[in-house]
């Protein structure tokens, strides 16, 4: 047990920096991108911390806190805010999503040469919701350390283009602010990002993006038990078959919960505070247990993979935006 809270409490303390750098820079940079850079950094210049007495704590984050935060993510959303944003930014946003994803695993696998699982991984993050859908997808493609760290710098990479980027072309788009905050939430990948990159374009887009976006999100859950489903299915139900993502249920009863009860404002708040401590904390440990030498052996292909993604949500999206508030 002492072996276990040792690892709880560096991970804690990672996080409590972690979030409190988020908080004072102001600059929607999500606390579970500081918390994966501050793992990183402090785990290859002092490696016995992912090993030993620490090991037992940090795997304990990274698998079962994770698993807690991503049921309670679900906290943020409700189905009154998808039935508000309407049928056109849920057609954007389940298009992107499914072409994102298809594209990832099929450029990844036959033109890339790259492993199922990091083309997945960075696939989910492109698609969904950036760094939160790459852990949920983790134990479910059976990723290695190394490969979801290196995914998650992807989204940190091309969601940070997207977040500064959009404002500059929104002028430039001829989308209405509904249309614009469509295209936001439906294209970049963090919610963090999404809040940056709609706040800078006003009030209106700001709304209708956060909402759009948080829609996506909700998509986290089917697309983690029709994956899981569908790797079963790939290795004929076998020893290798794919976990189901009992998370994923939690997902929606939350989700479900937040949608037809009143919850005390108190309680929504502290299960929100709850699930960005366990977000982070499992950030943290997988950069503590992540080695710079072990991310050459992933090479330079899902860079390439994920700015390949990056392109087809930004002009892909543009396109399906275009159509979708056109028609609806």
């Amino acid at each position: 047990m002492s072996g276990i809270l040792r690892g709880v409490v560096l991970a804690a303390l990672l996080a409590s920096a972690s979030i409190a750098l988020s908080q004072q820079l102001s600059s929607g940079v999500s606390p579970l991108i500081f918390a994966i850079l501050l793992g990183l950094v402090l785990g290859n210049a002092l490696p016995f911390l992912a090993a030993g007495p620490w090991q037992a704590g940090l795997a304990f984050c990274k698998q079962r806190l994770l698993r807690v935060g991503v049921a309670c993510y679900g906290i943020n959303i409700t189905l009154q805010q998808v039935a508000e944003v309407g049928s056109g930014a849920l057609l954007v946003d389940a298009v992107m999503l499914v072409s994102t994803l298809f594209l990832a695993y099929w450029l990844g696998r036959r033109w890339l040469g790259l492993d199922a699982a990091t083309s997945l991984l960075v696939g989910s993050g492109s698609a969904i919701c950036g760094a939160a859908a790459v852990l949920a997808a983790e134990p479910v493609v059976r990723a290695r350390p190394q490969q979801t760290t290196v995914a998650v710098g992807t989204v940190v990479l091309f969601g940070t283009i997207a977040m500064f980027s959009y404002p500059l072309l929104y002028p430039l788009l001829g989308l209405s602010p509904q249309a614009m905050g469509i295209y936001t939430g439906a294209t970049v990948h963090e919610v963090a990002q999404v809040v940056a990159a709609g706040s800078a374009m006003g009030d209106d887009v700001a709304q209708t993006a956060v909402i759009t976006k948080l829609t996506r999100v909700m998509m986290l859950a089917p697309v983690l038990l029709v994956l899981g489903s569908w790797l079963s299915r790939r290795h004929g139900g076998s020893a290798v078959r794919a976990p189901l993502p009992w998370f994923a249920f939690g997902f929606i009863a939350v989700v479900v919960a937040n949608s037809l009860l009143s919850l005390p404002s108190g309680w929504v708040a502290d299960i929100r505070q709850f699930d960005t401590w366990a977000l982070t904390m499992a950030m943290a440990a997988l950069g503590l247990g992540t080695q710079f030498g072990s991310l050459k052996s992933v090479g330079w292909k899902p860079l390439v993979l994920a700015a390949i993604l990056f392109l087809h949500l930004s002009i892909t999206g543009l396109i399906v935006t275009h159509m979708a508030t056109n028609w609806w």
